[in-house]
């Protein structure tokens, strides 16, 4: 069962992904950040995503800062439950893809108890006193309790006005499946999933969950679609799910924009466009750390790309 979806952009718009305002391999500026959701406002966005991981609550305060400027009736907010953050008592915080974080370290945290702390905490940080859309985040190894504890916690703070939507945010098609199979059976009320490098020109095997989300009702935000960028960039040292891109990949990746150079379209505006046109899909969500980022993404969203590209993509 599906719940009352929060309202969302039209059909094929973007949001912003917060993750690289939470420094993700690079830190950013505070000025840059701040530069970027004005320039990502100014262009039309409206929905922005992030997370207590993204930075360690990073994203979160600089986008709950920088949000203060925009009418909060015409944002939609999205965060995530699943972490929360704890002291990091030995004053250095390892295992981390963030730089210059807090001194605190992310725990997974699926409980009614640890939904609660996460909310509150990241009511805090984004300086709002509700939630557009919250997601269940990465619960690949706790599917059992976020069936029966998080999603209906989730419920009763959508219930109390807190919360508008609830999603799931994965990375894995597998994880959505699971999630999806107990929406079919009733047993979890979903509005919304995000989900990561699953619907790309490079892998589409999300495929069949975007088509699941078509038939229940629920709203799709597709994020990765850069595939940890190779696919705006397809160089020797490119990342590919956040790793080294095995040499096939990298080559798959350089025969696609060889196909794009062909039609004069830049790789970059197949990759952002191509998750558009699953019926499935109301969001595009990239990522960006500057605003020079935001307006070439919406540059190339807004793109006029000749349909023989499709084909000759095998699309």
């Amino acid at each position: 069962m599906t719940g009352d979806s929060v309202a969302a952009p039209g059909p094929g718009r973007l949001g912003l992904g917060g993750a690289a305002l939470g420094n993700l391999y690079d830190a950013v500026p505070e000025s840059a950040a701040e530069e970027t959701v004005d320039a990502a406002w100014e262009r039309g966005i409206r929905l922005f995503d992030t997370a207590p991981l993204y930075g360690h609550g990073l994203s979160e305060s600089r986008l709950g800062r920088a949000l203060t400027a925009f009418p909060r009736d015409e944002t939609i907010i999205s965060t995530k439950v699943g972490r929360i953050l704890v002291p990091d008592t030995d004053g250095a915080v390892d295992d981390t893809i963030f730089a210059d974080v807090p001194p605190v370290r992310p725990e997974f945290d699926f409980s009614a108890a640890g939904v609660e702390a996460s909310l509150t905490a990241s009511m805090e940080r984004l300086r709002t006193d509700r939630f557009d859309v919250v997601h269940v985040h990465d619960p690949d190894d706790h599917l059992d309790i976020a069936v029966s504890e998080t999603y209906p916690a989730l419920a009763r703070w959508r219930d109390d006005g807190v919360v508008g939507a609830i999603g799931l945010g994965t990375n894995l098609a597998s994880v959505a499946d699971y999630v999806l199979d107990a929406v079919a059976a009733g047993t979890v009320s979903l509005d919304w999933l995000l989900l990561a490098g699953r619907y790309t020109l490079l892998d589409r095997s999300g495929a069949d969950v975007l088509d699941r989300c078509a038939d229940l009702g629920v709203q799709v935000i597709a994020a990765g679609v850069f595939n940890s960028g190779l696919l705006a960039d397809p160089s020797d040292d490119a990342h590919f799910h956040y790793a080294p891109a095995p040499a096939d990949i990298v080559a798959e990746a350089r025969r696609l924009a060889d196909v794009c150079t062909r039609h004069e379209v830049p790789l970059a505006a197949a990759a952002l466009q191509f998750a558009a046109r699953h019926p499935a899909v109301t969001t595009v969500l990239p990522g960006a750390r500057s605003a020079t980022e935001i307006d070439e993404d919406v540059d190339l969203f807004e793109r006029d790309l000749p349909e023989e590209l499709w084909t000759d993509l095998g699309i």
